[in-house]
């Protein structure tokens, strides 16, 4: 399903013409723009993909009230799924963290987002290995729904391994989306996706959990991204946290936050939220 608005800018996106966020904004607000390019063989290719498009001329985009730099706001995604999860960020909270996380904090991961499930809330996540990967699959084994923004199209679901698991999140209500519908000419271009990532899952949370991360230097830092942004958009920042885990470099990240007006999650804090 897209309208003829997104299907003109996936074309215009796939030949290369609009090349960045900050050139849609800037030379195709209003797509009076003409072009010569044949629609035809993009419809194809997202009918035979089953892949749903929905641009910024669409009433169904999800738009985010803040005050958003051109080169960070969205105008094209490529999903599949249940898009109306968007549209209610104060139902979403996003759950990030490390790639590796030991098996205690899987577990403490596990009891946190099943108790987010039972509240009501969409679990929000990047479909990456370790954190990313737990909070996805324990929304779904909870009964709830789950949104994974990815750093890579459709067709080409990162980790591997997790194609499955964006199977599954589409067929359990969920929404697996995407700004990104041709492959990175660089590997710069392919860590910048990663980063650009990350602030989707601020941008679309009110809420955002650190489970566990390194410290800049010391490990995996795309959840640093994500709760860096958080608090540029302003969205409440909790960490999992426990006195037991001051020694523990995989909490490097968590007691920086602290330290940064984040919020330790606790029984107590979870419990406030309301969805």
């Amino acid at each position: 399903m897209y309208s003829e608005s997104a299907l003109k800018l996936y074309a215009l996106k796939k030949a290369g013409i609009v090349k960045s966020n900050a050139a849609f904004w800037r030379d195709y607000e209003n797509m009076s723009q003409k072009s010569d390019l044949d629609l035809c063989p993009y419809a194809r290719e997202l009918d035979a993909n089953g892949i749903n498009l929905l641009c910024a001329f669409d009433e169904d985009f999800p738009r985010i009230a803040l005050p958003l730099r051109v080169s960070e706001k969205p105008y094209l995604f490529a999903c599949r799924g249940d898009i109306s999860l968007l549209k209610e960020i104060n139902h979403n909270v996003a759950v990030v963290g490390v790639l590796n996380p030991s098996e205690e904090i899987v577990a403490r991961e596990k009891r946190v987002v099943a108790e987010l499930v039972e509240k009501g809330f969409t679990i929000v996540s990047g479909l990456a290995r370790g954190c990313d990967t737990i909070a996805h699959r324990e929304c779904l084994a909870c009964g709830g729904k789950t949104v994974a923004f990815l750093p890579t199209t459709l067709s080409d679901i990162y980790p591997k391994e997790n194609a499955t698991l964006a199977e599954k999140i589409v067929e359990g209500g969920g929404l697996v989306i995407t700004e990104y519908v041709t492959e990175p000419n660089t590997r710069q271009e392919t860590i910048g996706r990663f980063i650009a990532r990350d602030r989707l899952q601020a941008m679309f949370a009110n809420r955002i959990i650190l489970i566990a991360s390194y410290l800049k230097g010391e490990g995996d830092s795309g959840s640093r991204h994500a709760m860096e942004k958080a608090k540029t958009y302003g969205r409440e920042r909790f960490v999992m946290y426990h006195e037991e885990d001051i020694d523990d470099p995989q909490f490097g990240l968590n007691r920086q936050i602290l330290q940064d007006g984040g919020i330790v999650l606790t029984s107590k804090t979870l419990e406030a939220f309301s969805s």
